[in-house]
This record gives C-alpha cells, structure tokens and sequence, in this order.
C-alpha cells in the first residue's frame, strides 16, 4: 500500500508559534517523504539545538537530536556507517551557521551523499530573539536593544565555497516550491543544502510574511503588492554543471554566488548550484574498503554472547592520513 503524508506523521506535541515557518518546512518533507515512497525505516532526520531542533520528534522515520551545532558530524557519521540510508540533517541558521559553522565547512570537503535543511529567520528564536548569523548588518528586531553590529554570512555562497554540490533557497510558506526542491536535493548524488527562508512571527519583526510578500511595496499599475520572492526556474538561470571543465565550473559557482546576494527588493529561490559531477564522499571509500557498500559497518555483527567478534584495527589503519 501507498504512504500517505500522514505517514509520516507523529502524535508529538508541537508547541512552535502560531505563524511559524517552520511548520511549512516539516509539512514539505513530509510531503517530499511521501512523494517519493521512502519506507520509513530507510530514512533518518537528524536535528540540530533550537526551534527546529524538535523537527525529528514531529517526522514518523527514525530521528535523532543531537547537539547544540554538531548535527552534521551525527548525521554525516549515520550515513557512511549505513549508505543505505535516507539521511536528512535539519537545523536553525543560529545552530549551523554559528556554532556550527566548522562542521559547515568541513561537510563541503567531504560531499557525503546527504541532504542538509536550514531553517532561516534570522534569529535565535528559542532563546529569546538574538540575532543569528544571518540578520543583516545595521538591522534592529524587537528584542536587541541597538542595531546589529556584525556583517551576516550568506549561506548559500559559504555552501558553495566550501564545497556542496548542491546548493537551493526556498520558502517555507510555499511549500509545494519547497516539498519540489527538498526532493531534489535528496535525489541529488552528494551534499546538498537547502536554505529555508521563513518567517519567525514572535522575534523577528523585519522579515514578515508580509514584507515577503511585498506589502509594504505597491505595484502603482495595479494596486498590488509586489512579492520578493521569484523563482529561478521561471528565468532562464541554468544551476548544473555539465562537464568536468574549470572554466565552466567556475562560472556556474560565480553565477550562483552573485545571484544568491540579491535581497531586499528581489530574493531568488530555486536551485543555485548542482553539480553530480563529483564523486561522494561513501564512494570515494570503495577504494579503500571495496565491500563497503555491500556490507557497511552497521550491518555487521560486532558481538555474540556479549563479547566482541569483530575486529576493526584494519578498517581504523585505513582512515589513517
């Protein structure tokens, strides 16, 4: 039988704020779950500290919440120790562009086959509206007391930088946009990163969904609002690479990067930057380890009686560098 969305769905409690973006962003990968009939065993949500911390509580697969900033190590880990696995890491803009920003970049240099979700409203929701990595320089929400005096990071350029082969923005209240790109990025063979811009209704009295939507700009032709948010499909942007040549990976990199500093009047979403062109990290250990696939660390017998069975002094010589 079918999996239906409610599938994937849990009888936890969730206690986020009316209005919150990050119901739109569980509600797409549910959705993107169902849509492409991933048996529940065979995918895993890892989480990160905060607000979206709770996301692998609220998503009927097996979950993990792990530490403040450390989700991708977690997540990472599951995935070589079981290639098998759907592995899907989630975590706010404070969680993975602050504290976590090292394993941010070291994930680039890896390009584990894995998708990994941000959840950005430019705040530190859960204690109390501090600014994150990414609120714009000179911006003031509700609850900081003067303007923010530091420049923000822009994820999709750090993404790119350190070495994502996909990189995508979306918005978490157009969820079917969204549900469309999060299963592109778990489709996509390596590392892929999703940028979910959402509202944050409580601390974050800036990016609204009003201000979105345009509502504080009228089109003087028709008396509407004009919208930030396009999409990039509906350009003739191209994200993909589609040779192994310098020259053409360097530009599609530098086109993504200019494209991904648009703000203010118009914010692009859609995907950035793809390029499958790059071995993963879980293949790259084949040459190591030839049966890897076949029999990874987690599908192996470790103990019988309680004593060990196995030993793994070879596989450890073999990470050595």
């Amino acid at each position: 039988m079918a999996l239906k969305v409610g599938d994937y769905k849990t009888d936890v409690h969730n206690d986020w704020c009316p209005g919150c973006g990050d119901f739109g962003i569980v509600n797409s990968i549910q959705m993107a779950l169902a849509e492409m009939e991933i048996p529940r065993h065979e995918t895993a949500i890892f989480s990160g500290i905060g607000c979206s911390g709770k996301t692998s509580h609220f998503i009927n697969v097996f979950g993990v919440h792990t530490l403040h900033g450390r989700v991708l190590p977690f997540a990472q880990g599951a995935k070589i120790s079981n290639p098998n696995l759907k592995i899907i890491a989630v975590g706010g803009d404070g969680d993975g562009l602050g504290i976590g920003a090292g394993h941010f970049v070291a994930a680039g240099r890896r390009n584990v086959d894995m998708t990994y979700i941000i959840f950005d409203n430019a705040v530190y929701g859960l204690t109390k509206g501090q600014a994150s990595p990414t609120l714009k320089l000179g911006e003031k929400t509700k609850s900081l007391p003067t303007p923010n005096t530091n420049y923000n990071v822009n994820p999709i350029g750090l993404a790119i930088a350190s070495g994502f082969t996909f990189t995508a923005r979306a918005y978490s209240y157009d969820i079917r946009h969204l549900k469309d790109i999060i299963i592109a990025a778990i489709n996509h063979k390596g590392l892929a990163f999703v940028d979910v811009l959402q509202p944050c209704p409580t601390y974050n009295d800036i990016n609204t969904r009003d201000w979105f939507n345009g509502a504080d700009r009228v089109d003087e032709t028709t008396n509407k609002p004009m919208p930030r948010i396009y999409k990039l499909e509906d350009t003739d942007y191209d994200p993909v690479v589609h040779y192994s040549d310098e020259t053409e990976l360097n530009q599609k990199k530098t086109q993504a990067i200019v494209k991904s500093l648009e703000w203010d009047t118009k914010i692009p979403t859609g995907i950035f930057y793809k390029n499958e062109l790059i071995t993963p990290y879980t293949r790259r250990l084949i040459d190591k380890i030839p049966n890897y696939i076949e029999n990874p660390s987690a599908l192996q017998n470790i103990s019988k009686n309680n004593a060990p069975i196995t030993k793994i002094n070879h596989i450890l010589d073999s990470y050595k560098v």
